[in-house]
């Protein structure tokens, strides 16, 4: 805004000197006096306007903006009076100053506030008047001129000054003088020049970052948005939508950030909004269809470029970002990302070719910077491509390696900043950028030359209105005829132009201090770390990366200038979100163990609560005393693979052999597959006992139990069997008696059987079960995926 400034030759405005000098006259003052009577001193020492700054002309309408012979001019506006005395015997008149054969002269006159006897022309006089009898302090009165072409004395083809001034007295300004004055320009070529100078309007369909990296947890990843205010934009009456409804009836050539588009795209479906520390369901989907709706009719058959998806700060990359590792990595990929997103959305194939540093603001660095992407032609300006040339080059330049900079005109591209919501300010630019356009024809009518004006990145609705009317005002093509940028890129460039690329000194200091801090890239340069490590481990990694790389893409937008502590709330969000998503994935934390006996098996839990499994993860465990306690077969360090569910736990066992007695701390930890840590570790302590004496003993007594129960049982069994021979032997003798006497040996028997299996079921010992260690050897194997564990 203050280089825009200083081109126009801008001065202060009445009321600007007014406030300067009552400042100064009060610093004068002593301080208890000002104090006290502040207000009072203000008001005495307020000088009150005077002379021909008395009464404010606005010129509201001209019509039509560039005349032609055989047309009626008409002069519309409103007189106020700024003084605290009544106009009276008042008139206005118009006044039509000499033809102007330069821009500079142009520039000159724009900057002048205030009368200037012998350099203001003298009043068309005549029935061209209005009569004002009387104006009191401090009111306004509209006014309205109308006179034929014919009579304003327009001699040749060129710009002229355009005055419209208030004559009249004041009873402290008695007799009649010029009490206010405002002067514009009046375009006038009547007939099409032989060589039209080739105008190229860029219309840019930008606006700030709103996506945050957060989604929801359904199926479709609902996008989470940090506010709702785009709706506003993009609803009818709104920014984005004034640009649309005008841009599509205008010759211009579209430049678009694709965010925007990915941004109304997705609020055309289910989105949430941040409010507070929750969010809440988003409501314009129809307002967002319809606005994407219009813009793809509007960009039928027209040239759109694209800007690298999110317009990334291409200055502050190169000033502050190139030196932290991996910023520059994002700009191939947002070039890409764009081509796709434009074609997708508005089934348009667009131009990824171009780079536009803020302001067209350029040097070495940002040039380098600019074509790492594989953009081959930078937009600059010609206030930083500056030429000593006595006429306006065409606007290509080949600057070497391939590169060509389209230089824009600066006068042009920044004709419609400022405050253009008051209908005076804003009839003033149009007719600014119509003489402007003109006398740049008019500088070499001969030769045909090519033209670019590259306005502000995010025009108000008034100054898009304001551009609109301007380039309705060409479209006559008297002077001027419509050129896209491709095309304006693709012209044969002066051989006279400047194609030095300024050097770093020339950069301005006002950009700047506007740039994206050192700190910034840092911060996105930990939050590129730590999203490379952590999808490593994904199975679905692209529901994760995608919305994060698009939110670093974000980080380093161009619409974070001026927003220093809104940009860094961003970055910090972004990387909090993604810190705890990795924090899903985590070890289950873990109480002392108690081992008492030589091998057992020690589980650690593994958990992820995130909403994809997890895999290409590797749990270690380490033993601080190899002495006490080995892993897996004798190391002091033992790894497993994990990989879990959604929404599971694992618990992965770990084999561990015990040779001493005493506390081991243990360390567990996941990494990934190629070694690099993932969480934070997790510490516990084994305590190990050895088999002490009484122990021993118990076995000992186990073992002597065994050994007499074995040998009563093979006793017990000898003397059966001896009982059995004997037996046996004396049923063979007594088979040869008579039968009483069989039956008393049968009777004999009888008795001793019984007797037999009595004493043997008396004599049964109880079989003891096997001695196991209080915790047995399982399996090293990790638990199946998906396991369920309790804690």
């Amino acid at each position: 805004m203050a280089e825009a400034a200083d081109i126009q030759g801008t001065v202060p405005s009445p009321a600007r000197r007014w406030l300067r000098r009552t400042a100064a006259l009060l610093a004068g003052a002593p301080l208890l006096a000002g104090l006290l009577q502040l207000p009072a001193a203000t008001a005495a020492s307020a000088e009150e306007p005077t002379g021909s700054r008395t009464v404010d002309v606005s010129l509201d309408t001209l019509a039509p903006s560039a005349p032609v012979e055989g047309d009626t001019l008409t002069v519309s506006g409103t007189l106020t009076n700024k003084s605290r005395q009544t106009v009276t015997d008042a008139r206005v008149d118009l006044r039509i100053g000499p033809r102007m054969t330069s821009r500079s002269q142009i520039e000159q006159v724009s900057g002048r506030t205030g009368f200037r006897q012998g350099s203001d022309p003298a009043p068309l006089g005549g029935t061209y008047t209005v009569k004002i009898p009387r104006l009191a302090a401090g009111l306004s009165k509209e006014f309205i001129l109308s006179l034929p072409v014919a009579k304003l004395g327009l001699d040749d083809p060129g710009v002229y000054q355009l005055g419209v001034s208030l004559s009249g007295q004041t009873a402290a300004q008695p007799g009649e003088r010029v009490l206010g004055i405002e002067r514009t320009f009046l375009p006038y070529q009547p007939e099409a020049t032989e060589k039209k100078t080739q105008l190229t309007y860029l219309w840019p369909l930008i606006s700030s970052a709103r996506v945050s990296a957060q989604t929801g947890t359904d199926d479709q990843q609902t996008p989470v948005f940090e506010n709702d205010d785009l709706a506003a934009e993009i609803a009818p009456g709104g920014r984005l939508d004034h640009m649309v409804t005008l841009g599509k009836e205008l010759p211009v050539t579209w430049v678009i950030d694709p965010d925007l588009l990915a941004t109304v795209e997705a609020m055309t479906r289910s989105y949430q909004v941040k409010s507070g520390t929750t969010t809440v369901p988003g409501t314009n989907q129809s307002v967002a269809k319809r606005w994407l709706d219009s813009l793809e009719k509007a960009v039928v058959d027209r040239k759109i470029v694209a800007l690298p998806f999110a317009d990334p700060d291409i200055a502050s990359l190169a000033h502050r970002g190139k030196d932290v590792p991996g910023s520059l990595s994002h700009l191939q990929p947002a070039t890409e990302l764009a081509a796709t997103t434009v074609e997708t959305i508005l089934h348009v194939k667009p131009s990824t070719d171009f780079s536009w540093p803020v302001d067209g603001a350029v040097d070495p660095s940002i040039m380098d910077v600019a074509t790492s992407a594989g953009a081959h032609k930078v937009i600059a300006r010609s206030d930083s491509f500056r030429d000593d040339l006595p006429y306006t080059p065409t606007a290509a330049r080949p600057i070497g390696g391939g590169t060509t900079a389209v230089v824009s005109d600066a006068y042009l591209s920044t004709a419609f900043e400022g405050d253009l919501a008051r209908t005076g300010n804003s009839t003033l630019a149009v007719q600014e950028f119509l003489a402007q356009s003109l006398a740049v024809t008019l500088e070499q009518p001969d030769q045909q030359r090519s033209v670019v004006v590259a306005p502000q990145r995010m025009p108000t609705t008034a100054q898009a209105q304001t551009m609109a009317s301007a380039l309705q005002g060409l479209s006559a093509q008297r002077w001027t005829e419509p050129l896209d940028l491709i095309a304006a890129a693709a012209v044969k460039p002066d051989p006279d132009a400047s194609t030095a690329v300024p050097g770093v000194s020339r950069y301005p200091q006002a950009l700047r201090r506007q740039e994206l801090p050192v700190q910034a890239f840092r911060d996105m340069k930990d939050t590129r770390e730590e999203l490379d490590d952590f999808k490593v481990i994904l199975t679905q990694a692209d529901r994760v990366v995608t919305p994060f790389g698009t939110a670093i893409s974000r980080e380093m937008s161009t619409s974070w200038r001026g927003q220093a502590p809104s940009a860094s709330l961003y970055r910090i969000e972004v990387l909090e979100y993604l810190r705890g998503l990795t924090e899903e994935v985590r070890l289950i934390e873990k109480s002392d163990l108690m081992l008492s006996g030589r091998s057992a098996t020690i589980p650690v839990t593994v958990q992820n609560k995130l909403l994809q499994g997890v895999d290409h993860l590797v749990l270690r465990l380490t033993s601080g005393n190899k002495t006490r306690l080995k892993l897996n077969g004798g190391d002091a360090v033992a790894e497993l693979p994990v990989r879990i569910s959604a929404g599971h736990s694992q618990s992965v066992k770990f084999t561990a052999s015990a040779n001493a007695n005493g506390p081991v701390p243990m360390k567990a930890q996941l990494f990934t597959e190629d070694g690099t840590p993932y969480g934070q570790p997790m510490t516990f302590t084994v305590k190990v006992s050895e088999i002490t004496p009484t122990v021993m003993l118990v076995l000992a007594g186990g073992v002597l139990l065994l050994v007499l129960a074995g040998a009563r049982m093979y006793t017990q069994r000898k003397r059966a069997a001896a009982r059995n021979a004997e037996a046996e032997a004396d049923k063979a003798d007594k088979a040869e008696d008579s039968d009483g006497g069989e039956g008393a040996e049968a009777e004999d028997s009888d008795g001793g059987e019984g007797a037999e299996a009595e004493d043997a079921q008396d004599d049964d010992p109880e079989q003891p079960s096997d001695p196991t260690p209080d915790t047995g050897p399982e399996s090293g194997a990790p638990s199946g995926p998906g396991e369920k564990v309790d804690r």
